[in-house]
């Protein structure tokens, strides 16, 4: 049975460079190794609902912490054969994004830390209704909000794709899921975690495969 670690950080923080650096690392040689992405953005109906809602669509969909954490939740539930599978026949699944972000985002629009009603849910609901895999490790690439935030604009200047999202525009709401991102590292929840980036990330992630 191979590790799962989840990558996580802001938008414009730099997850597919890391993983594309942390798959590319010589040190890996010799292992298998498999990524995934969330939300699945052109796989999944209910990742795609909430990208709609994120860009206006669907009326007040968007307003809704829960509904919007319970599409997002979904879309990772129709992946749990796929992960399972995974994990199974490889040494390292990286998932680009996981459950985590569900709880920062969540968090971090409610007011709440940590421990608060919204992350208990969410691990409530993922990890136990779901059955989702809990991650061995979970790191969190330590780029600041502001750094996040002016890469996010710059793709979206030069890749109309990329436009961003009401929470990618929100710069307050960006701060707040950093700052409930380092909480839920610091409260190691649900797994470890690693608050890195760059080299340090990659020799976090090793270091989990060799423990």
């Amino acid at each position: 049975m191979g590790i799962l670690v989840a990558i996580e950080g802001l938008d414009g923080a730099g997850k597919n460079t890391f993983v594309q650096r942390l798959l590319g690392d010589p040190r890996l040689r010799g292992l298998t190794a498999e990524t995934t992405t969330f939300p699945g953005y052109g796989r999944s109906i209910e990742a795609d609902l909430a990208a709609e809602a994120l860009h206006g669509e669907h009326g007040d969909l968007s307003g809704s912490a829960y509904a919007m954490a319970m599409l997002f939740a979904l879309d990772r539930r129709r992946s749990r054969e796929a992960l399972q599978q995974a994990r199974r026949r490889t040494d390292v699944l990286v998932c680009d994004r996981y459950v985590a972000s569900n709880a920062a985002y969540s968090a971090a629009r409610l007011g709440q830390g940590p421990d608060g009603e919204v992350t208990r849910w969410v691990a409530e609901l993922e990890f136990g209704r779901f059955e989702l895999p809990r991650p061995d490790l979970q790191v969190l690439l330590g780029v600041p909000p502001e750094v996040a935030m002016e890469r996010a604009a710059g793709r979206a200047a030069t890749d109309a794709s990329r436009a961003r999202d009401a929470y990618e525009r929100d710069a307050g709401l960006q701060s707040r899921v950093y700052r409930a991102y380092l909480d839920l590292a610091d409260a190691s929840w649900m797994s470890p975690w690693a608050v890195a980036d760059g080299d340090a990330a990659v020799d976090a992630v090793l270091a989990a495969l060799d423990s």
